[in-house]
């Protein structure tokens, strides 16, 4: 072998199951865009512009020749079976040119024969390149589709293509083409048999269109050995030479990309002075100064430039979208939120569009006049607001207000801001406990009860306040509701009872909604009592939306807004409104149907949400369920109302206590505001026209949030109304008001200013991968609800590839179609939709509960950017050769199984679990250091906890542990998993890069059909 470069047979040149044979049965292809689509029509493609490509790779058949600058790849020996994802349905988009993209850039050297140059950076990765057939007639299109654009059908099976220059060998072998360094060839036939899924010797006879069909299943089960997937075809293995893989380093990386940029931009100050510039990611550590626009922590967007056409974002499909979380975090060591106060005359606002005085605001005529950015209309500067305009034409008092020189800041709102012009009271948490058999017999009721006592003292404050002002009230239930008046001046609380349930009142108005430090030893002994009262209890039936309804009427009486926390157990079966049936039916998977297990059951649930909005009554749901108790629609008025469920299943106080305490103490302490409604306004020439997250929506505008806590995040989709300016550029300002927790209403205003472009290629540089997928992944999750699972999936697959598709065309330089270029700031984009379709909501597979796929889907919905990000690509730190000396934690390694090692520990967390991995040939002395026990074998795997020892090992080990847990919303059980242990399965489906368990491709494959779909689409 030639010292210059390597010759590989690529991964896939066997015949495998599952690469193209196409389960019949599927339907035809949706006749138009099912959602976050722009639709329209087909498109043509004029030819694109010259640019400088950096990131080519080429995982799929046609030959090119390409230079390679790294030294030649090694390709270790071991092809798995692969299952290829199903292709898209093929949607229409506008009839529209492509426009070219800027001219070429001056300055750059010349790229071999083709002397071309780009402006958008692409992913700088030369992998290296498939040689395809030499030359071959295309299969017949497959029958009854609709492709998404027009001209002839792709050459070859995923398009192949010509060879170029040099000789061809006879086909089946690998030749080095001259004047490359390094190519991998592709044996033809048997490439093109393994596309189209024939076993044996291949003939183009054996590929027969199939109506309305693409591509093969993707989803289903894996086809492996003794597991029935949907492809049957014997063994499919073909006699030949070992196969060899690609490398899997050549391939774009997660973790190099946030390693990239925590050298390049952590630890440094970004300052939001700048119109449109794309911040650091959401996992580098940063310090913002506000310029005048609002923080990355509180709105981040899929891309800071927006097209300024609707036919160009129609055309490059990439969905234009802010993820806004108001109420995020702010660090110590950056400014707190300044709350700035007119008096009675409120806070000033455009006439015409409302909007808020900000940084967009234009002071003319001496400062008399100002102009609105938002509508450019002219309005008058009230007296006492007068300023005069220095010689730059900006108030002389700019530096002085907040809201004329930030991005973020409140107003404190007048009495017409206020529920009928009445101030706002504070905030009551009302804790209301099931105490029917199971929870009893658990030993949950006496867990919640005996934290309360201590836990009561951390409910919220305003900063500087001595105590909470939120006021507490008790409330237990099994069929019938039991009411508690623990008033100060009661030597014993007393208990009320409510057993019509159709009927739900408030038996008591004073006295039940109290302040705890004023009630403390009444309210200490009720906790005492509330386990003893009900211990011998046979009542296993259990009522729910009456709970709820009991909840509303409180704070209706009380004049207040505030949060349910409800412990319940089991699916509410007893005779009252909100009753539930089981109605979980495995046989509905993967069929029409599949998407009716998902819905909540309306009817009674869907006026208590609007009940709850309209108080301003959040609820969090704490369930303990030990079978199916239909998440879907218990969880429902949680997320409605801006509230959370946290699901402990088959819950045992030993095992599960301290989770489940310390997300109650997380969710109890955590920053909050009540009775919220959000408006965000844009700048002429586009609007906001849809909403995701745990938000109710009684409008087209008006975004109600029961509560809204420091977790949770909206995400804004954008549309065009008419023609953006370069010069002006896009201007939002998200307004929420609120009642603070001490019962003040407030207005909390975020301003950010994006760039408009008329280049594809400014917008392809300045998105934001983290952000797309939130956007992809609360929309696909709402999709979910009115279309079959596979339509979907397939949606998502084929608006990525027309986004890469596009960029392919318009921004980087010709190159040969075997080679996949991505732009640089998407160059993740794939590993993130793929384990996006491998999560638990989009599988459809028998084996995952119900309850648990509607529990994340549900979750996901109200998730910020850094949630979404680490849920789709959890962190794998490596512990054995950790440092301890350093307070840093281990840099991250890629999310496959390829990275473990026999003597290794690992941690995998992605926010909702933990786990230590432990190798089968850890060091005993590792083990003894961490668990104090001799070796692995005597590791205890029901360990909830790691053992407080005096050694360095563990307690670095245990810092980062905690430093986890801390910065995450909600808490996370550790689990040790051991190798080859059955828990690993647990483990493994976390490994995103790897072949999902329950259906779903591995990253490589994945990336090999996304070029496929990209060529697709291009030809």
């Amino acid at each position: 072998m030639s010292q210059q470069g390597y010759v590989a047979t690529p991964p896939y040149s066997q015949a495998q199951p599952g690469m193209g044979g196409c389960p019949a049965g599927f339907g035809s292809a949706p006749a138009q865009p099912l959602y976050r689509h722009y639709g329209g029509p087909p498109q043509s493609f004029p030819a694109p512009p010259t640019g400088k490509a950096t990131c080519l790779w080429s995982p799929i058949p046609p030959v090119n020749v390409l230079k390679v600058d790294h030294p030649p790849l090694a390709f270790p020996a071991g092809p798995g079976p692969m299952q290829s994802p199903q292709a898209p349905p093929t949607s229409p988009l506008t009839q529209q040119q492509f426009q070219t993209a800027p001219p070429p850039a001056m300055g750059h050297p010349p790229l071999g024969p083709h002397s071309s140059q780009m402006a958008p950076p692409q992913s700088p990765l030369a992998g290296p390149t498939m040689a395809g057939p030499q030359s071959m007639g295309g299969p017949p299109p497959m029958g009854g589709m609709g492709r998404p654009f027009p001209g002839p059908p792709p050459p070859g099976a995923g398009g192949f293509q010509q060879p170029g220059p040099g000789a061809a060998g006879p086909p089946g072998h690998p030749q080095q083409l001259q004047g490359t360094d390094s190519t991998v060839t592709w044996s033809s036939t048997v490439a093109i048999s393994k596309l189209y899924g024939c076993v044996g010797p291949f003939s183009w006879s054996q590929i027969k269109p199939i109506p309305g069909i693409k591509v093969c299943q993707f989803g289903g089960q894996m086809a492996g050995p003794g597991m029935a997937g949907p492809f049957q075809g014997g063994a499919a293995q073909m006699a030949g030479p070992p196969q060899k893989k690609l490398d899997p380093d050549s391939i774009p990386s997660t973790t190099q990309v946030i390693e990239d940029d925590q050298a390049k931009r952590g630890g440094q100050v970004y300052t939001t002075n700048l119109r449109g510039q794309v911040p650091p990611l959401v996992t580098t550590d940063y310090t913002v100064q506000d310029q005048g626009n609002a923080s990355p922590r509180f709105m981040r967007c899929t891309t800071y430039s927006f097209p300024c056409t609707a036919d160009l974002a129609k055309q490059c499909q990439v969905p234009l979208a802010t993820i806004i979380k108001p109420f995020a975090t702010v660090p110590k060591n950056e400014t707190p939120m300044y709350v700035v106060n007119h008096g009675e005359t409120g806070p000033i606002r455009c006439n015409r569009c409302k909007a808020y005085m900000c940084p967009y605001m234009q002071f003319m005529d001496g400062g008399r006049r100002y102009q609105c950015g938002f509508c450019n209309c002219i309005n008058e500067v009230p007296a006492f607001y007068f300023q005069h305009l220095d010689h730059m034409g900006r108030r002389v008092d700019f530096y002085e207000r907040p809201e004329l020189s930030l991005g973020s800041y409140e107003f404190a709102a007048t009495l017409d801001y206020c529920k009928n012009n009445k101030p706002a009271s504070p905030p009551a948490y009302i804790f209301m406990i099931d105490v029917s058999y199971a929870n009893i017999k658990s030993g949950l009721v006496r867990l919640v009860c005996d934290e309360l006592k201590t836990l009561l003292d951390n409910l919220p404050r305003e900063d500087g306040a001595e105590s909470s002002m939120v006021k507490v009230g008790f409330v237990t239930y099994n069929k019938i509701l039991h009411f508690y008046n623990v008033k100060s001046a009661l030597a014993q609380p007393q208990m009320m009872v409510v057993s019509d349930t159709a009927e739900m009142f408030v038996p008591l108005l004073d006295g039940f909604l109290v302040n705890f430090q004023e009630s403390r030893a009444v309210i200490n002994n009720l906790l005492d009592q509330i386990p003893d009262m009900f211990a011998d209890t046979n009542e296993s039936e259990t009522v729910y939306a009456p709970v709820i309804q009991a909840g509303v009427e409180a704070l209706k009486a009380a004049e207040c807004s505030g949060k349910l926390f409800i412990f319940h157990s089991s699916i509410p079966t007893a005779e009252a409104p909100g009753k539930l049936k089981n109605r979980d039916d495995k046989k509905l998977i993967n069929t029409e149907k599949e998407k009716t297990l998902f819905q909540p059951q309306k009817a009674v649930y869907e006026q208590l949400s609007k009940d709850c909005v309209s108080q301003g009554c959040s609820v969090d749901l704490f369930l303990f369920p030990s079978q199916y108790v239909d998440i879907a629609t218990m969880g429902d008025v949680a997320t409605q109302t801006g509230g959370s469920v946290f699901k402990y299943s088959n819950f045992q106080v030993e095992r599960d206590g301290q989770h489940f305490l310390s997300d109650l103490r997380k969710d109890v302490e955590k920053a909050i505001g009540f009775d919220a409604i959000m408006r965000v306004r844009t700048s002429t020439g586009f609007r906001a026209t849809d909403f995701f997250g745990a938000i109710h929506m009684n409008n087209t505008t008006d975004v109600e949030m029961a509560a809204v806590d420091c977790d949770k995040a909206v995400t804004v989709e954008f549309k065009h109304d008419d023609t953006l300016s370069e010069e002006t550029g896009a201007l939002m300002q998200c307004a929420l008001l609120y009642t603070t927790i001490s019962g003040q209403r407030r207005l909390r205003i975020h301003n950010l200013s994006l760039n408009c472009s008329a280049q594809l290629s400014e917008l392809y540089k300045s998105c934001e991968t983290d952000a797309l997928i939130n956007f992809f992944a609360k929309s696909a999750y709402r999709a979910m609800l009115n279309q079959p699972l596979k339509t979907v999936r397939e949606i998502l697959v084929n608006q990525a590839a027309h986004m890469l598709a596009c960029y392919r065309k318009n921004c980087a330089s010709p190159s040969a179609a075997s080679q996949l270029i991505l732009p640089d700031a998407m160059k993740v984009f794939p590993v993130y939709l793929n384990s996006l379709l491998k999560t638990g909501p989009l599988v459809g597979s028998a084996e995952l509960s119900t309850d648990d796929r509607a529990h994340q889907r549900l979750s996901t919905t109200a998730m910020g950017v850094e949630d979404t990000q680490l849920l789709l690509y959890p962190r794998l730190v490596p512990l054995h050769n950790m440092d301890v000396a350093s307070d840093v934690v281990p840099t991250p390694v890629r999310c496959s199984e390829e990275r473990l090692t026999d003597a290794g520990m690992f941690l995998l967390e992605n926010g909702c679990s933990l786990f230590l991995w432990l190798g089968q040939a850890c060091p005993p002395e590792l083990i003894q250091s961490v668990f104090n026990v001799p070796s692995l074998a005597h590791v205890p795997v029901d360990l909830r906890s790691l053992p407080e020892l005096d050694n360095p090992q563990s307690k670095k080990l245990r810092s980062i542990v905690d430093s986890l847990l801390d910065q995450r919303p909600s808490s996370m059980k550790l689990m040790i998993v051991k190798q080859k242990d059955r828990s690993e399965i647990m483990f493994r489906q976390h490994l995103v890069e790897d072949k999902g368990l329950h259906g779903g491709a591995s990253y490589m494959d994945f990336l090999c059909y996304v070029h496929r779909e990209i060529r697709q689409v291009l030809t």
